[in-house]
């Protein structure tokens, strides 16, 4: 059993080590150094970045917001300071941040130029402790991949999967509109991406043994890790505090709906609405009824149920009264419910009427070439009596080495005498136009 655990080891030890792809120390260090510096075409392309993804925002256009991520360099002074951090390399740091500093400030002024000409709606701002796992684990896999030879996509997907730029295009908004809470929210998320991206650098560093830079003075290496400790920390924690309550109002909105689910099953009553609310302290759960109304006992029965429910301490309001003694309001609510169940159906036809439509066009395009040949036969007859038989359609040609499929119109033609090239192509042209085509392949049989 021992032996197949060792075994085991070396295997994993072997499948899991990168040391056979991985890249010079220098030139990775060499390559992150490159990319800190913003100025002249790397800040151009970041000024035209944030465009881009101002523009995806105020469209709601995820691929355009993609393309903005791919095309922004804001990951490399990020892990350049990662870097810096990891190889003890002050200048570096203080390098990387200044540069981080001056691509932060273009990029909020110009997408907060950009949505004063154009304002949004609305914009995501509430980080939570998943933007730091994502952008802990999307740094760690930015610097394995820098660091090896088989960089591939990983870098691009990164720049994706941390999302840096569009927090700064929704800071943006939030000045452009005087909208704080939008700043400040878009503005620490953008700041979680970046603190732990290069933590992640710094820790992959550390772990793959980069040479360091001794300190000459220690008082000064203490004073750079507890100011890079400090900020790790003060930017972790409001996120885990957020999600915190997120997932406890999640659970309480999942356990409330559960609870008038599988509760609320009377027969000759209905649940006509419900509202849950989930801010502290007012948290209460509102049931309204149409139909036979429920006794008092059985609303003293549900109350005690909301404990197997986890619903402890929160207050059941139940609506009724709209029974057989309130003749006008049940007509009322059964109007509306009549209502929506008409517009519903007049949403479902106007939906199957345009299918119809588009399904209708297909296959009078289709159709079309039944009877093509019926109509130009009489001119050919006339135009090109060499013409003995003529046959027209359309199919589907596809490229075997692409996977990419066109559209291709065929006549297949028997010419009594032959042609010459010259009269071919002309009646090829001819054919073409008369049937409104661009593109026409003709087969001779």
């Amino acid at each position: 059993m021992m032996i197949l655990l060792q075994r085991f080891r070396v295997y994993l030890r072997q499948i899991l080590d990168p040391s056979d792809e991985q890249e010079r120390e220098e030139d990775t260090v060499e390559a992150i150094r490159k990319g800190i510096v913003f100025r002249g075409t790397n800040l151009w392309v970041l000024i035209f970045a944030t465009f881009i993804a101002s523009l995806g925002l105020n469209t709601n256009s995820t691929a355009v917001i993609i393309g903005a991520m791919l095309i922004s360099p804001l990951m490399g002074p990020i892990m350049g300071i990662g870097l810096g951090v990891g190889i003890n390399d002050f200048e570096l740091i203080k390098k990387a941040f200044r540069n981080l500093l001056i691509a932060t400030i273009f990029s909020v002024l110009t997408s907060t130029l950009y949505f004063l000409l154009s304002p949004l709606n609305e914009a995501r701002t509430t980080p939570t402790i998943y933007d730091v796992l994502i952008a802990f684990f999307g740094g760690m896999a930015g610097i394995v991949a820098s660091s090896t030879k088989l960089k591939g996509n990983v870098i691009p997907g990164v720049a994706i999967a941390t999302a840096l730029m569009p927090p700064l295009c929704t800071a943006g908004f939030g000045l452009a509109s005087g909208n704080l809470s939008y700043f400040f929210g878009a503005f620490y998320l953008f700041t979680i991406n970046s603190v732990f991206i290069a933590v992640a650098t710094t820790l992959g560093v550390r772990l793959m043994h980069f040479s360091k830079k001794k300190f000459m003075d220690k008082e000064r290496e203490k004073k750079v890790h507890r100011i890079v400790y400090s900020i790790i920390f003060l930017t972790m924690v409001p996120s885990v505090y957020i999600t915190y309550n997120m997932v406890k109002t999640n659970i309480f909105e999942t356990n409330a709906s559960r609870f008038i689910k599988n509760e609320f099953n009377f027969p000759n009553t209905l649940v006509v609405d419900r509202y849950v609310k989930t801010e502290n302290p007012e948290r209460r759960i509102e049931v309204s009824l149409i139909g036979k109304e429920i006794s008092e006992e059985v609303i003293v029965s549900l109350k005690e149920k909301m404990l197997h429910y986890g619903l402890h301490d929160v207050p059941l309001v139940i609506h009724q009264g709209f029974g057989k003694e309130d003749t006008e309001m049940q007509n009322d609510v059964s109007n509306m419910l009549l209502q929506d169940y008409y517009m519903q159906n007049k949403q479902r036809i106007a939906s199957q009427e345009e299918e119809i439509s588009v399904l209708r066009e297909r296959l009078n395009s289709y159709l079309l070439y039944d009877t093509i040949g019926h109509q130009v036969t009489p001119e050919v007859k006339i135009l090109y009596p060499s013409v003995k038989s003529l046959a027209i359609s359309r199919v589907i040609r596809n490229q075997v080495d692409s996977l990419h499929a066109d559209t291709l119109h065929i006549a297949i033609v028997a010419f009594g005498q032959k042609l010459s090239d010259v009269e071919e192509e002309k009646f090829s042209a001819w054919l073409a136009a008369r049937i409104g085509v661009k593109n026409l392949k003709l087969i001779k049989e």
